[in-house]
This record gives C-alpha cells, structure tokens and sequence, in this order.
C-alpha cells in the first residue's frame, strides 16, 4: 500500500506513526509519503516521523516531498491535514471575530467559516487530484477543519469517496472504556449530529453489530458524579446535562454556555490561536536549534504535550486537561479513525466508529445529501451510516439550523459569493444579524486575499 498524507509538515504527523507501525503487516502498508509546501517544515517533521518509526522498527519508507502529484500518483488512500493561512490565520480570524463580538473558534461560528474559506477549496483541489491520479477506490479522509463543513464542500462538489476524520465523534466511547476499564473493541456507542454539534445517546457493551443486545451502560453514568467528573461533562451545567440526557460533544459548550464563553475568551490576553501560534513558532525554533535526534523527539513530545493539556481551558477555569489512563491499545485521536478505516476497507474487516458521512437516511428530519456525524461500519464496499431515526426536536431544531447555515456556507466558498456568505453567517445560531455577518465576511475576505483570492 502507498498511503499519502497531503500536509505531512503537519505537526500532527508524527503521531499517526506508532498507529502505523503497529497497522502495517494488516495493511500492506510499502510507502508513506508526506507532501507540503513548507519545504523546512516537512524536513523538520519528516525527520521526526522517520525517526520514530525507526525507533518503533517499522518496514515501511517514508518519502518527503512538496509535488502533490507525484504524491497522490498511484496512492491506495489520501489523509488531507493542511491549514491554508497557517497558524497566523486561525488567529487573525479569532481576533476579528472578538473585535465583532462574537465567538472565534476555529470550528464552529464565525472563525469557522473563515476557515472554510481557505481550507475546503484547496481540499477540493487536491481531492481531484486523487481522483484523477490515484488508484481506483483511492478514499480521501480529511482531518482539516472544519471537518463537517469541507466534506460537505466537496460531497456538494461531486466528490464520493470524502469522509470527514474528527477524533470528538467518538468520545463517549472512549470516556466509557477509560472509566469502566473496558477495551474499545467491546464497546459500541451511538453518537448522531454535525461534526463539533454532536450528542452520544447510547453506549454498550458486547452489543450485536445492529445494536441489539448488550448491556447499556450509559445513562447510569450520566448519573455518576465521578464520571461527569473525570470527563468533560463537567464543563456543562446540571440542569443541562439533565435535560440533555446524552453524553455531549464539547463544543456543544459554545451554542448552550455562549455568553459565558464568549466573556471568558475575550477577557484573556491571548486566544487559543495564539497560543498554538506561539506553541508552534517554539517548536519549530527549538526543533532546527537541537543536536540530536532524541533531543528533538522530547522537544516534540513536550510542546504537544502542553498544547494538548491547554485544550479548552477557558471551560474549566483554566485548569490543565486530566485524561484518563488508556485500556490496552486504545489509540484515541485522529490517526486512529482514519487507519481504522482504511485497513476495515483494505482488508473488509468490519470496524465501527463516528464520522463525518451523507446522511442517506440516517436521521429523520435531515436531507440524504447533509454531511452528518455518525456512527458507521466500514467496510470493503465502504461507509454504512447506522440507522439514527428520530432524535429530540430540541437536537434536531439546532442541527437543522447549523446545517441551513452550511448549505449556502457551501454555495458560498464554491461560488466566491460574499452576498450567499453573508446569508450563512446570518443564519448561523452564534451569528445571527446580516449586518454583523456583511462585516465579518468582509473583514476575512480582507486579512485573507492571499488565500481565498477575489470573491464578488
């Protein structure tokens, strides 16, 4: 197998080594090839990731390279993870939006679209690409953000085989195996919604592949002072994790405690974005500045380290991130998603995760063409969506209402319209003034030219 990853530079690269390593007799994985085109950037990461496999006694090669055709050529499957603006970008947009008064994550709202505006059409781009040069049935799994936006772009552009990678859509799962001790593989949850906009109803144990069976453990722990606790349920209030009644996605903190968090992010010296700016900017200094090979792999380990224990902080007071020790070879994060699904498609051995897929069908009360985050089985013939039916009105007003807003976000990046732009962020629920909305537009299109060029 010849796996690409388009973004290789990506300082989340070397994390999907070991996953690799311990995937490649399954895989067949021969090459692994990291394109970018930050060429000092993907020599100083291509030198991690070959490092660690080394160190881990990996088979495969790794190739450094910033042709993205000569990437893609003859690749089996293509992992997208670019940030077009760089780390700057995520935090101009955080800026301009604080400076309008509303929420800036890089994800959800505002700063998200912005986002969008730069990423999915280079994602478009390149998924083209692989259509066109990579070996038939070749998949793309982006991990760029925002994740359920881009495959809508692209799914809405004509391309079939997209899956949206975000490591959130299986927390529940996680949270319940770290808590109870019990290896993922046993576990099954069933997690529906948007991606960043999503609600875990159900977790079991040693339920049947349709769901039937097993013990539901879920709604007890909902209960559980200790679980809410040692999870991130603990930054949702009581009354609503009660009417909720389901394990929720983290940023769903961003729609049902707005107000709190938008206070608490524009009261602090330094957005999210700047920090992962700084983070990064050390990085990358201290990486060229070290001797050796292990002084840049604990460089590496230690920044992400911090970066990762600051995720969300402003939710718990400021407090470092505690997680829970993992169960066996629990690999939570993205590289765990997306090369589960590759080899569950390489091999047609069934694997059961959440993703950011069409709808088909799933939900009740949403278009067969919505990008939806799901529960799935994968499988050699591909993606299968399970059946969600009816969820809460409540749930499926607020989904309905984001999706509205990704819809004409979708027209809008693929037609260069900043009156459909306009129309998005309008209806989008952290938004919610046209007036705001031709302003915010209007400054992304600004601080951005470089990337997201002329837009009528």
């Amino acid at each position: 197998m010849k796996l690409t990853i388009i973004g290789g530079g990506s300082v989340r690269t070397p994390r999907l080594i070991p996953t690799l390593v311990r995937r490649t007799q399954n895989l067949g994985l021969k090459e692994l090839w990291l394109m970018d085109i930050q060429p000092e950037k993907l020599e100083l990461i291509g030198g991690l990731c070959r490092a660690m496999a080394e160190e881990a006694g990996a088979s495969f090669e790794i190739i450094l390279t910033t042709d993205a055709r000569e990437a893609v050529t003859d690749a089996d499957h293509v992992i997208t993870s670019i940030r077009p603006g760089y780390e700057r970008g995520r935090a101009v947009d955080e800026r301009i939006c604080f400076s309008h008064g509303v929420l800036g994550q890089e994800t959800t709202g505002a700063a998200g679209f912005a986002m969008a505006m730069r990423s999915a059409p280079a994602i478009l781009d390149y998924a083209r690409l692989v259509d066109q040069l990579a070996k038939p049935g070749a998949w793309v799994f982006n991990f760029t953000n925002p994740a359920g936006l881009v495959a809508q772009v692209l799914h809405d552009a004509g391309i079939q085989r997209i899956i949206g990678i975000c490591d959130s859509a299986n927390k529940a799962q996680h949270a319940v195996s770290r808590f109870m001790e019990i290896p993922m593989s046993r576990l099954q949850h069933e997690v529906y919604g948007l991606n960043h906009l999503s609600w875990t109803r159900s977790v079991k144990i040693d339920a049947e592949p349709d769901g039937s069976n097993g013990e539901e453990v879920l709604p007890p722990l909902l209960k559980d002072p200790a679980f809410i606790q040692k999870t991130h349920m603990q930054m949702f209030a009581p009354g609503l994790r009660d009417w909720q009644g389901t394990f929720m996605n983290e940023y769903l903190h961003y729609f049902y405690h707005r107000d709190e968090v938008l206070h608490s992010l524009m009261n602090k010296s330094e957005s999210r974005g700047e920090e992962v700016l700084r983070l990064t900017s050390d990085m990358l200094e201290q990486l060229k500045q070290a001797d050796t090979i292990d002084q840049r792999l604990a460089i590496y380990r230690d920044i992400m380290d911090r970066r990762s224990k600051s995720y969300m902080a402003h939710a718990r007071g400021g407090a470092d991130r505690v997680q829970m020790k993992a169960v066996g070879d629990d690999d939570e994060g993205y590289a765990a998603v997306a090369l589960g699904c590759i080899e569950a498609i390489a091999t047609d051995n069934p694997r059961y995760t959440g993703l950011n897929v069409p709808n088909n069908g799933s939900i009740n009360g949403m278009r067969d063409d919505d990008i939806i985050e799901v529960a799935c089985w994968v499988k050699g013939d591909g993606v299968h969506p399970i059946q969600v039916g009816d969820i809460p009105d409540h749930q499926l007003q607020l989904m309905q209402d984001v999706k509205q807003y990704e819809r004409y976000a979708s027209q809008a990046i693929r037609q260069k319209s900043r009156a459909l732009a306009a129309q998005a962020l309008t209806v989008h629920p952290l938004v919610g003034s046209y007036p705001l909305a031709e302003k915010l537009v209007d400054a992304f299109i600004d601080a951005h030219q470089e990337w997201v060029g002329a837009w009528t």
